[in-house]
């Protein structure tokens, strides 16, 4: 019998490459049809090995789900950057390839990331996700989350809603 590991750990320098690729897949199946094609493209390339190398080595808090030795998913985190909203921290990015949807591995990434803000005394956070990406708008209503906040973001020349989840220890 087998056993794959599944884990959630601090990202290293050397995952710079499957997080960017992990970006990409994830963004282009929770974004298309939502966020304008060339605009779509412009953020996803953006993020590239490059990027999240240097965001990994200045120290953001990134951490990645590994199923084996793949990259499966990444959060991002830190303090909240919403001054209007009344809450510690934010998971600014929760993204799984689409192969590893639905299997659990949101909620365990989704989990390490609010319990590593709680152990740096950041214990009320939010998140944001845009309207019409409505498996993340019900992904984090399944985790508890309530809707504190709407607001709207362009993209190009779209305008798009948002509305930010909340939870408290």
């Amino acid at each position: 019998m087998s056993t794959t590991l599944i884990e959630v750990r601090p990202a290293k320098a050397s995952d710079a490459s499957a997080v960017a690729t992990t970006h990409d897949e994830a963004w282009r199946a929770a974004y298309q049809g939502i966020i304008p094609g060339a605009e779509l493209e412009k953020l996803i390339n953006r993020r590239g090995p490059q990027w999240w190398d240097s965001a990994i080595r200045k120290g953001s808090r990134v951490s990645v789900l590994c199923f084996g030795d793949k990259i499966a998913g990444y959060a991002n985190y830190g303090r909240n950057r919403a001054r209007s909203l009344h809450f510690e921290g934010e998971i600014y990015e929760l993204y799984l390839r689409p192969e590893f949807q639905g299997l659990g591995f949101g909620r365990r990434l989704f989990g390490a990331a609010k319990r590593d803000l709680g152990q740096s005394g950041l214990k009320s956070m939010v998140i944001w996700a845009l309207s019409d990406n409505e498996p993340a708008v019900e992904f984090y209503r399944t985790l508890g989350g309530r809707m504190v906040a709407r607001s709207s973001e362009r993209f190009g020349g779209k305008s798009l809603d948002k509305v930010a989840f909340a939870w408290t220890a």
